[in-house]
């Protein structure tokens, strides 16, 4: 059996429980949910971040993700991620990660191999705002696309 993929870009704010809710509304046969739900952090003054993509490809890669999971951890897996573009503000919600499968390890391996290869395979541009007004553009992670 092969389990629920749901993918996207995002220009709005996340709601993670909405999310949730919506993700586990779609199944029943999960004995374990992990979650990863990255955000903005206060690094140095930061207020905000912009985040571009490259339209198209990141999809692509995006979408290529949960085929690669359930090629490692297991074809039953139920797999969200959804990506913010555009502004985001401090402390708000950039990225977030459901891995659902039948046991606890499965889902950990699986939400720890989404975000990881998410990280270091799908391009996102990100421009830094900070309080003082300055900004710059985040080099992308060694090895990453941003």
């Amino acid at each position: 059996m092969s389990g629920l993929t749901l993918t996207r870009l995002s220009a709005e704010p996340l709601d993670p429980m909405a999310e949730w809710a919506a993700f586990e509304g779609r199944r029943t046969g999960n004995g374990a949910v992990v979650s990863f739900l990255g955000q903005v952090r206060a690094d140095d003054g930061v207020v905000a971040l912009t985040l571009e993509h490259y339209p198209g490809m990141t999809e692509r890669r995006l979408e290529a993700l949960p085929g690669a999971a359930r090629a490692r951890h297991g074809a039953d897996l139920d797999l969200l991620v959804v990506h913010r573009v555009g502004r985001v503000d401090l402390g708000q919600p950039i990225v977030l990660v459901l891995a659902g499968a039948p046991h606890r390890d499965a889902a950990f391996a699986a939400c720890r191999f989404l975000i990881d290869r998410l990280k270091a395979e799908v391009p996102f541009w990100k421009y830094v705002h900070r309080a003082d007004g300055a900004g710059h553009w985040l080099a992308p992670p060694r090895g990453g696309a941003g």
